[in-house]
């Protein structure tokens, strides 16, 4: 039975948007989106940010749950090249990526200089233990308002703990499905920027490298993954398939 999510008691900024395979992604730059989250946040707006990329996309066309939860989502933004180039196949280009981690992290800095509250929410529970010494590193003036490891079976302790903490901040690697799902159900809990963000923790935490950044401006940053992660080999498939339904509704449209 697929859920109705809340998202019309939420106002939000009116960006244009441009549809890739069901999926509404912000036409706008990181510069500008950044600008907006932090006039969001010093609003004490709640706002919900998907991060999607071409296997998240595949995955909602299969998962009404997953579909629904972009749906309520506030802003969901193109995090990698093959949403671009999906676009741009359309005919109705993105100006640039915006992806999860990057936009983690430049929140970080900006709830460091302004001492927003953040909680964080998956991972490793060495990872997270990691995270948190690196946070203290690097934003020494940020506030942690809370964490928890994305091990779990009861999510109740969970978001009384995020309620009660009044964070400003929620970011939640849980991967995908599961952490657009859990914030689709909780968001009402804190008039906080709730955002997935995937595998950020391990790389903020130094558990995992980031490709370097010849590799993320030729825009082959997923080549380097699996180079370094060759298990990932499955996963990226759904690159090709998705560019391949791409290629067939860019022909229907003609």
């Amino acid at each position: 039975m697929q859920r109705k999510f809340l998202k019309g008691r939420f106002t939000m900024a009116k960006f244009q948007t441009v549809n890739v395979l069901g999926v509404d992604f912000i036409n706008t730059t990181n510069h500008d989106f950044l600008t907006q989250l932090k006039a969001d946040s010093q609003a004490n707006k709640n706002r919900f940010v998907v991060t999607a990329n071409p296997e998240i996309v595949l995955a909602a066309k299969q998962n009404p749950q997953l579909a629904a939860a972009i749906k309520s989502s506030d802003y969901t933004t193109a995090d990698g090249i093959g949403i671009i180039k999906g676009a741009k196949i359309l005919k109705t280009p993105l100006p640039e990526r915006i992806t999860g981690y990057d936009t983690m992290c430049a929140l970080l800095d900006w709830a460091n200089a302004n001492q927003k509250r953040v909680y964080f929410l998956g991972a490793k529970p060495s990872v997270l233990a990691d995270l948190k010494k690196k946070l203290a590193q690097n934003y020494p003036d940020l506030v942690i308002a809370g964490s928890h490891d994305g091990y779990f079976q009861d999510e109740g302790p969970i978001v009384n703990d995020i309620k009660q903490a009044k964070p400003d901040f929620v970011f939640v690697a849980l991967g995908f499905p599961k952490q657009e799902l859990f914030i689709a159900n909780h968001r009402q809990v804190a008039a906080a920027i709730w955002m997935g963000v995937g595998g950020s923790f391990d790389v903020l935490a130094g558990h995992v490298k980031r490709a370097p950044a010849f590799w993320v401006n030729h825009h082959i940053e997923w080549l380097y993954r699996l180079l370094k992660e060759p298990s990932r080999f499955v996963r990226m498939l759904a690159l090709p398939k998705y560019l391949l339904l791409v290629y067939r509704y860019a022909l229907i449209k003609k």
